[in-house]
């Protein structure tokens, strides 16, 4: 069977859902490897991305109840927080450096502030930084938006872009079937309405970015059809320039092993990402998930991204990741580096900043 998706593979062909379940089926991890590696080689050579970017989440207060979520508060819960305007460019200021060039700004569907509290808080920053890329708001947020507005998707993201949105980063997806939504996230975007704000966003001259939210309930088959569903998308509008699998983190920190996805899990699934989106320039190893020496190995499974410095990482951090919440530039270089690849400083739309030879 492997045999026949190699040649598929090298004619150019694209892979079915029978093919994806071969590929998480098949007990040589290594020839799937190799398969992805080949294909990224092609696409991107040696080179791997990084970014210096911050992350921003500008409140924990949230209606929906997702079952995998450490972050979430209630409004008069202990440690609830919506950063004031003040708060908001302190936060930046005391954490920013000369190199950073993006904010990534997720945070709670906080019910308790209107839209212009979303919208402001993009129109500051982008006021006091306007040649910072502001990548905010997932696709969920989007609808949630449009509901607490009584407004539409498309006017959300018209007036968004006008406050100075740049992109919408990826999350918000988790698996994208309805089955898996009804039991882990109930209260949030269905799997359309994800889709529908990311369409919206394209065909507004966004470019945007997709995650898979891997490692809990789904089948591998949900997985495949999640994967699917954005190469349907991007075979449409061609709005993604990257596709990042994440592994679900367990509810504390001193989770066992058995609670966490494994390293064959991780490396597989970067592969087959791979391998199914043909129609994506870049897949992403997000070294938070996966920690850095799993993000090394993943540049030989397809992986031609890993992401960036963020500084404070909070959402997987607030549930069981345990790597640090940070990283430096020079750590990323040696990360890439040391996994015999190019570190290419990037901006968020994969404009080359600097490659280090």
């Amino acid at each position: 069977m492997l045999q026949e998706i190699t040649d598929k593979i090298r004619a150019g062909e694209r892979l079915s859902l029978e093919d994806g379940l071969a590929l998480y089926d098949s007990p040589d991890l290594l020839q799937v490897a190799q398969l992805a590696n080949e294909v990224n080689l092609k696409k991107n050579g040696k080179k791997v991305y990084f970014i210096e970017n911050l992350y921003i989440n500008p409140t924990n207060v949230c209606e929906a109840k997702c079952a995998f979520c450490g972050f979430r508060r209630d409004p008069d819960e202990d440690g609830a927080y919506t950063m004031s305007t003040d708060e908001l460019l302190h936060y930046v200021e005391t954490r920013m450096t000369k190199g950073t060039r993006e904010f990534h700004i997720v945070g709670g569907h906080n019910h308790t502030v209107p839209f212009d509290y979303y919208l402001d808080t993009i129109s500051i920053l982008k006021k006091n930084y306007p040649n910072i890329t502001i990548k905010a708001y997932t696709g969920a947020e989007i609808q949630f938006f449009a509901q607490i507005a009584g407004r539409s998707p498309e006017t959300i993201l018209r007036e968004l872009i006008d406050a100075g949105l740049d992109t919408l980063p990826g999350g918000g997806a988790e698996i994208l079937t309805e089955r898996y939504r009804a039991k882990m996230s109930p209260d949030k975007a269905s799997t359309d309405g994800w889709l529908e704000a990311h369409r919206i966003a394209h065909t507004l001259g966004l470019k945007t970015h997709a995650t898979m939210l891997y490692g809990s309930i789904e089948s591998l088959e949900e997985r495949l059809i999640h994967m699917m569903r954005v190469r349907e998308l991007q075979d449409e509008t061609n709005g993604f320039m990257v596709f990042i699998p994440l592994a679900m983190q367990p509810r504390k920190t001193s989770a066992s092993l058995k609670r966490r996805t494994s390293a064959m899990d991780d490396m597989r699934t970067i592969a087959i990402s791979r391998l199914m989106l043909d129609n994506f320039p870049h897949i992403k190893a997000y070294w938070i998930n996966i920690g850095p020496q799993l993000t090394q190995l993943a540049t030989h499974f397809g992986a031609s991204d890993i992401h960036g410095t963020l500084v404070e990482e909070r959402i997987s951090h607030a549930v069981g990741a345990l790597t640090q919440s940070g990283i430096t530039r020079d750590e990323l270089q040696w990360m890439i580096q040391g996994a015999n690849r190019i570190p290419v400083e990037r901006d968020t739309f994969y404009n080359e900043i600097k490659v280090y030879a």
